[in-house]
């Protein structure tokens, strides 16, 4: 053992000392931290994801992500793009659409493991989604946390991009369309119909009933004059980045109205957009029957 002579030995309490008066002075020094918000368990918000939380179509991104690490063809993808411009076009969301739209939606990941799928929705949320979050919608989901509520997610996009999304926002969950799961592979179909419309206000009923929630002292945020069933489901609707359909039944109804783009062009710009989930499900079924038809 390497014995200190007598000069040593005060340099180095010397110097302990001051280490120790530097983390006494620190902690002195420190702000009292903010109080943790009281728990409000009878409040919450629920947000659309495509062109409200973030700009353009989440599982568009997803698909890309796909696409990139050659679990979708880059041909695929480009009917993909096709098919939901072209329902975006024609402006409709009919039930035949829809309908045909619910066996496919997912059918690009069938045979696919979960555990393998959510693995590469996280990596795809990190390379190509995160940087298209609203920041300034972001700031309303966690004034939300602030105040002690609950914040989740409710979109058309599968449920397992959806839990990624919410998880990397720091919210409290997310509600999306399921896909049928059998021996921890994707069998290509879909549990019940997409989370679109209706259904959207359906799933924030049930989830309250679950949670305990009052409606009347919720708060909904969407783009989308589809999502007004979810928007008139709660107290306190509001309208995130609004269509001029949505804009208008806002500004007539008196809700507030929150536009974070920085020119009108933008919803033309950012391709694709999201025009709801007939959109969405409509680009999917449009690229996988094209695929199977050129590969017939």
């Amino acid at each position: 053992m390497t014995r200190l002579g007598p000069m040593r030995r005060f340099w180095q309490r010397a110097k302990d000392e001051d280490h120790k008066s530097a983390g006494e002075v620190a902690a002195a020094a420190a702000a009292e931290p903010e109080p943790l918000p009281e728990p409000d368990p009878s409040a919450a918000a629920f947000f659309d994801v495509d062109n409200t939380m973030m700009r353009g179509a989440s599982i568009y991104y997803f698909a890309r992500g796909l696409a990139a690490r050659k679990l979708f063809t880059m041909r695929d993808l480009a009917m993909f793009a096709w098919g939901q411009a072209a329902f975006r076009l024609r402006g409709t969301e009919n039930s035949e659409h829809i309908g045909s739209a619910k066996e496919a939606a997912l059918s690009f990941v069938a045979g696919q493991r979960v555990d393998k799928i959510v693995a590469l929705s996280e990596e795809i949320y990190d390379e190509v989604m995160a940087d298209r979050i609203w920041h300034g919608t972001r700031t309303l989901a966690l004034q939300h946390l602030d105040e002690g509520q609950q914040v989740w997610l409710v979109t058309a996009t599968p449920v397992e991009v959806a839990r990624t999304i919410a998880h990397r926002l720091g919210l409290t969950g997310a509600l999306g369309t399921v896909a049928e799961t059998r021996d921890g592979l994707y069998t290509g179909r879909l549990v019940g119909n997409l989370l679109h419309g209706p259904a959207k206000a359906e799933a924030v009923r049930a989830l309250a009933q679950r949670e305990g929630l009052d409606l009347a002292r919720c708060a909904a945020y969407s783009d989308s004059i589809n999502d007004l069933p979810m928007l008139t489901a709660v107290g306190h609707p509001h309208a995130v980045n609004p269509d001029p359909e949505l804009r208008a039944h806002a500004r007539e109804n008196g809700w507030p109205v929150h536009d974070f783009r920085t020119g009108r062009k933008v919803t033309m710009v950012a391709l694709p957009v999201a025009a709801g989930a007939g959109a969405v499900a409509g680009g999917v079924f449009a690229g996988v029957a094209l695929r199977r038809h050129y590969r017939a």
